[in-house]
């Protein structure tokens, strides 16, 4: 019966990564449990097992006494000099408790006691295990869909894609494979609870980092995203290594890496510039695919004028202000766009309000 228990404790600790001492140290409480459900108290209860031969000892301490009153805690001087004659008044006996003589109310308890262990640790390991990949990306299975948020199996546990977090427009069918960005974990009652995301921009960042060799071993390094996901993502990039092209590593050959990322986030378009500490040169970057005739940068007040050539102002700007918009969220500048004509109208204006102040004055 305990080689069993052993054998079982093994499969245990294989199957759900549940540490063996941490069970024999329950099964130990628990018997320490069922004598004080049996006894009343178990303050002077120890309990040993054998962690090769699964034999265990429960011994309750007595005190030697003249007149018993207590006999859980006290054993008379006859009684002890039975067990040994030099046994005196004072003395601590250890008694030999057999687990047979618990109760059946007493038994059942102790089962609990290990099962809400065995649950603690399985849940706790399941906990830690997703801890670890927080703020990491992971490979989920759709199951099916719960209203508008989507129940995605994440092998251990089951996470739910919220419809806050997932792209517009993007549909999946049950069994489908998806990659997604893990937010947060949270430890409850009922196991981690996964908080995943597929519109997080570090998901597109996790993605090229498993993509692209050279970003992973920090050769190229990420320095900024701004993503309005399932539409387009703008991310800066910058080589540690002069013979490295930080865009080409992304991009790869024949646009290979890049591409494999677009598949992923279902056609998202990926703008890939580079960083440049020089504000106004960042941002006339920022802009691509638009052309650029000036930038000029105010580091203090975190805003820019950009001059464009007049056939590239709508580009500049982008559909409903998109490319503007996402070069902004990227920059961290305001960027004020005008074309060459705009820009050519404003002076001569600005000229003119010269002029009639001279007048004025």
């Amino acid at each position: 019966m305990n080689k069993e228990l052993i054998e079982a404790l093994d499969i245990l600790e294989k199957e759900k990564d549940i540490s063996k001492e941490t069970l024999l140290e329950a099964i130990e409480n628990s018997l320490i449990t069922a004598c004080k459900n049996h006894f009343g108290k178990s303050d002077n209860v120890k309990v040993t097992i054998d962690r090769e031969t699964g034999d265990f000892t429960v011994l309750a301490e007595k005190t030697v006494v003249e007149t018993v009153e207590d006999p859980v805690m006290e054993i008379s001087l006859t009684n002890a000099k039975m067990q040994d004659a030099s046994y005196e008044i004072g003395d601590v006996v250890n008694i030999p408790i057999e687990s047979k003589e618990f109760g059946r109310i007493a038994t059942q308890n102790a089962k609990n006691v290990i099962l809400q262990k065995i649950r603690e640790e399985e849940r706790k390991v399941l906990f830690y295990q997703y801890y670890d990949r927080e703020k990491d990306i992971v490979t989920g299975i759709v199951q099916r869909y719960i209203g508008k948020n989507i129940s995605i199996n994440l092998g251990k546990v089951d996470a739910i894609l919220t419809e806050k977090e997932q792209v517009k427009g993007e549909v999946f069918k049950p069994t489908e494979r998806i990659k997604l960005y893990i937010m947060e974990v949270k430890d409850t009652t009922k196991g981690p609870r996964v908080m995943v995301s597929r519109s997080h921009p570090e998901l597109v960042k996790r993605l090229f980092e498993a993509e692209v060799t050279e970003v992973k071993d920090g050769v190229v390094e990420i320095m900024g995203i701004s993503r309005e996901a399932g539409s387009r993502t703008k991310m800066a990039v910058m080589s540690h290594n002069p013979d490295v092209d930080p865009v080409g590593a992304c991009v790869g050959m024949n646009g290979a890496r890049v591409n494999a990322i677009v598949n992923e986030l279902r056609g998202e378009k990926i703008d890939i510039i580079n960083w440049s500490d020089n504000p106004a040169v960042l941002i006339e970057n920022a802009l691509n695919p638009a052309k650029v005739v000036s930038v000029v940068a105010n580091a203090d007040e975190k805003s820019a004028k950009v001059i464009v050539p007049d056939y590239q102002l709508s580009l500049a700007i982008g559909k409903e202000g998109q490319n503007a918009r996402l070069a902004a969220r990227l920059t961290g500048f305001k960027i004020d766009i005008k074309s060459e004509s705009q820009a050519r109208e404003s002076g001569e204006r600005e000229e003119d309000r010269d002029a009639a102040d001279e007048e004025l004055e």
